[in-house]
């Protein structure tokens, strides 16, 4: 599923394509707030993400350490805190305001601290993490309203962020993942990355859904995150949110297991037909 806006979205010269693997980040300084392993040559630092003093020592390290900062990567979150099922008038609120807090605050006060540094060099990128293309979170309920608002509302920042950005020769967006078979996840569905299909389809399991059989490993987020940043056409996207499916179309990546899992069609085509089958749309 493409889900750039019609005011975003152009058609790559094939004589402008760069393959995947060619793709690099040579020299790049990237800050990832959320990340928990697989970055690569990376420097890890513990910040809460809550404290802007804090946020601004750490982006203040950054500049005394390296000079520059090329990629924000915005990826904290709060599903934790998710009281599913519970009416909004019956849930316990500081419980769901630490949702908010910590899957938008925690946004908020990374940009407001990393923005300056961001955007001392043209060629900036901002990137916000969110849940759910603009298509399908404009027609759709999260379920629980402190989510359903904090989700829309990053991918509203980058779409705020972008007007901005765009004045200075940077560029903000957003990217969705489909299902995300996280670690969390397969501890919580009680499976493995190496089980996790067979136990998606079986019939006699009531856990993993079947829906899981969609799911995709973070490793195609990341690969989304390197191709936009590598993409020399990449505020063309400014403002927009976009999906690891699309992006891996455009830029010629898969998943780990070669697939390209589109979990937003997927879920889509389940509205109309719940027996509809997930291998189909990997």
């Amino acid at each position: 599923m493409n889900t750039r806006t019609p005011e975003s979205a152009h058609a790559a010269d094939p004589a402008d394509f760069v393959p995947f693997s060619q793709r690099a980040l040579s020299g790049k300084v990237a800050l990832v707030a959320g990340a928990a392993h697989g970055a690569g040559r990376a420097e890890a630092h513990v910040c809460d993400q809550l404290d802007p003093a804090r946020i601004s020592q750490a982006i203040g390290q950054i500049e005394t350490d390296h000079g520059h900062l090329d990629i924000l990567v915005n990826d904290i979150g709060g599903e934790a805190y998710v009281e599913w099922g519970t009416p909004f008038g019956e849930t316990v609120l500081d419980t769901e305001m630490r949702l908010f807090r910590a899957g938008l605050l925690t946004h908020l006060h990374t940009a407001h601290a990393a923005l300056p540094l961001l955007t001392l060099n043209p060629g900036g990128l901002h990137i916000e993490i969110t849940d759910g293309t603009a298509e399908f979170n404009a027609s759709h309920y999260r379920e629980n309203v402190f989510l359903d608002r904090t989700k829309k509302a990053v991918s509203r920042l980058a779409f705020g962020l972008g007007h901005e950005l765009g004045k200075v020769e940077a560029t903000a967006v957003a990217i969705t993942p489909g299902w995300l078979r996280s670690e969390m996840m397969l501890v919580h569905f009680g499976t493995t990355e190496n089980d996790w299909m067979r136990d998606s389809l079986d019939e006699i399991r009531t856990e993993p859904p079947r829906d899981f059989a969609i799911s995709e490993t973070p490793h195609l987020l990341g690969r989304s995150v390197v191709a936009l940043a590598a993409d020399p056409d990449r505020h063309s996207f400014n403002s927009s949110t976009q999906d690891t499916h699309g992006l891996a179309v455009r830029c010629g990546f898969n998943d780990l297991d070669g697939s390209r899992p589109d979990s937003w069609s997927f879920i889509t085509a389940l509205e109309n037909d719940p027996a509809a089958d997930p291998r189909e749309f990997r």
